[in-house]
This record gives structure tokens, C-alpha cells and sequence, in this order.
């Protein structure tokens, strides 16, 4: 049994599984608040194992698929059960089917405070090539990175992406090294200069710092920075198709994936975080796959949270409600097409992993 395997299966565990929970205590904790009787709440999917305990009405159970969790409130497509879902006011109904986005939203910005705070890994220089702008520069292998540009060096991500800008124009770089610092000036090369599969615009390989120098966050700081990270998330999620358009990203970058896929992903993370002892690039997984979780589930697509939405407010303008027959019909559909999805993303994932 390979490593990446056992990764992603630790990945799976430590990160999916909270996240679904959380997004189904969230439905659940806002039934209860709505007066809505709560049938069933499941640690995991069916089917059952074992019945846990039964209170106000709501069997508690534990099941033999590990992922997450499950609400079953009563009258989910019924409006004739007195005391269900589908027989709660349109505010009540609105409520239970945000809340579960809410949770994951919620979530998703305490993990973030938290990973801020925490600090992620210094960006440190692994080498530098020969006769590249680095090697011109003066950069040493074992410098890391403290401003580019006069923006925080906080990520890989953000260095390139200020190298990239700013091609052929001179950068100003700060870096620490050894007991000191050094500021240098390096000019980045155009596209057709280098091979980027290859090299970057400057010439430099990257690592985290071995030393474990941190940048962190003060709590307001990071306060700040987790609000801007969430938008940021939900932009570039909505920004995917205008990219792909004007060539921006490449296909297999706006790959969509299971969630094989997002294991696979959350192993990786998890793995970095144990070899660099360091709970940042964890954390941030987490929060990351929290908020698209929250937000892909508010799309008006059936079956979902927001499909459901769109019923309600559907219901709301034309001031009658669409029979339930037909709604749980379209529900059903858009159920069978999602898991054919999802099947043919499986496959997609095993075949050719994201790493």
C-alpha cells in the first residue's frame, strides 16, 4: 500500500469528514431553532450500524459509510406533515437550507484566524540557477524571503505572482540571511525568455524554510486576512469560466474533482504539515475545501441546498408553492445527474490523480 494512498486516506479522515459534519450540524441546530422535528441525525452515511440514542424525537445513529454525516428532517418534500420541513414558512425553510453553507462558512474563517495566527512557513531559496536574473542579483541559496516588491512574502504563490507582473521591470527584494538582512534587485524575465516547466522568472528553487522561521499574524490582523481569503475563495470560484475563456488558466487547472480528488489534495496538505511540523498548510485545506463546500452548495442547482432555495423563492414570487410532486421530481433528476457526475469524476481521479 503506497504512502500517497495512505495520505489521502488520512486526508479523507481528517478533513471531508468535519467538514460534511459541520455542514449538517448546521441544518440540524437550525431545524431545532425553527421548530422543525429532526428524524434522524447520522454520523456517517447508510446504512445504519448501530442507533446511538434517541431524544426529542430525533434517533441518533452511526453508520457504516465514514463520510460525515446526515439530517433527515421530517416532511423534507411533504407539506402535508405537520411540524416537517416542507410545512414550515418559507422564512423558516430559507433559514435550515442557508445554515448548512453558514456552517461550513463559519468554519472556514476560524480555521483561517486560527492558520494566520498560527503562521504559515517561510519561503526559502533551495538554489539558484546560473546565469539567471537570481544568480545576477545576488541571491544565495538559504535566503528567505521577507518582501517582494514591498508585499509580504507570505506564500510562494505570491512571490511568482509579483515576478510575473512585473517582467522585465526591477524587483526589490528583502530577504533574511543568516543573523542579517539583505535587500536586493532583481529583474524577472519575459515568458519568451525562459521555459516556465522548467524555471521560474527569476531562477530559484523554492522550499520551506528549514530553520522554521514563521510569518504570523497579530489576531486582528488575521481577522482581517481570514475575511479576505473567504472572498478571495468565492472570486476566483466564480471567476473560473471568464478565465478558461480569455486563456488565463488551462484546462486542467480549472480541473473539477471528486472526492477522491479533494483526499488526495487534503493528504498532500496534511503531509506537509507533518514533515515541516507546521499546522498551516493543513488548516488552510480545510478551510479552503469549507468554503467551496458551502458556496457550491448554495448553486441553484437541484438537489442541493440551492436548488432548494430556489424553490422557496420561487414560491415567494408567484405567491403559491410549485406542487411538491414536481419539485421532488426535478430533485430526483438533478440527484441521478450529480451522482452520475460524481461517478465519472471517481474514475477520472483514480485514472489520473491529482499528483
Amino acid at each position: 500500500m503506497s504512502s500517497s494512498f495512505l495520505w489521502s486516506l488520512g486526508g479523507f479522515f481528517i478533513v471531508l469528514t468535519p467538514i460534511i459534519l459541520v455542514h449538517e450540524l448546521g441544518h440540524f441546530f437550525a431545524a431545532r431553532l425553527s421548530n422543525i422535528r429532526v428524524e434522524e441525525f447520522g454520523l456517517g452515511f447508510p446504512p445504519r450500524a448501530a442507533k446511538l440514542a434517541e431524544r426529542n424525537g430525533t434517533i441518533y445513529t452511526l453508520n457504516w459509510i465514514p463520510l460525515g454525516g446526515f439530517v433527515r428532517p421530517a416532511g423534507e418534500d411533504d407539506p402535508t406533515v405537520e411540524g416537517g420541513l416542507a410545512s414550515a414558512s418559507k422564512r423558516a425553510r430559507l433559514f435550515v437550507l442557508f445554515a448548512g453553507a453558514g456552517a461550513n462558512f463559519l468554519m472556514a474563517f476560524v480555521v483561517f484566524w486560527v492558520a494566520f495566527m498560527i503562521g504559515m512557513p517561510a519561503v526559502a531559496i533551495s538554489e539558484v540557477v546560473p546565469e539567471t536574473p537570481a544568480d545576477v542579483a545576488g541571491f544565495q541559496a538559504e535566503d528567505v524571503f521577507l518582501e517582494v516588491d514591498g508585499v509580504r512574502a507570505e506564500s510562494s504563490g505570491v512571490i511568482a505572482n509579483i515576478m510575473r507582473t512585473n517582467a522585465g521591470e526591477p524587483v526589490e527584494v528583502l530577504v533574511a540571511r543568516g543573523e542579517g538582512t539583505a535587500l536586493l534587485t532583481v529583474i524577472p524575465r519575459t515568458l519568451d525568455e525562459y521555459d516556465p516547466i522548467e524555471e521560474g522568472p527569476i531562477g530559484v528553487g523554492l522550499m520551506a524554510d528549514p530553520d522554521g522561521r514563521r510569518i504570523t499574524r497579530g489576531p486582528g490582523e488575521a481577522f482581517v486576512e481570514s475575511g479576505r481569503s473567504m472572498w478571495e475563495i468565492v472570486y476566483l470560484t466564480v471567476s473560473v469560466p471568464s478565465m478558461l475563456i480569455n486563456g488565463e488558466i488551462s484546462p486542467s487547472e480549472a480541473r473539477p474533482v471528486s472526492v477522491v480528488g479533494i483526499s488526495q489534495i487534503a493528504g498532500q496538505a496534511a503531509e506537509v504539515s507533518v514533515t515541516n511540523s507546521n499546522l498551516f498548510p493543513i488548516l488552510n485545506m480545510v478551510a479552503f475545501i469549507s468554503v467551496a463546500l458551502g458556496f457550491t452548495n448554495l448553486l441553484p442547482i437541484p438537489a442541493l441546498d440551492g436548488g432548494r432555495i430556489l424553490f422557496v423563492i420561487i414560491e415567494a414570487v408567484r405567491g403559491r408553492r410549485i406542487e411538491p410532486e414536481r419539485e421532488g421530481m426535478v430533485h430526483i433528476v438533478g440527484m441521478l445527474v450529480l451522482l452520475g457526475l460524481m461517478v465519472l469524476l471517481i474514475v477520472q481521479d483514480i485514472v489520473n490523480p491529482i499528483f
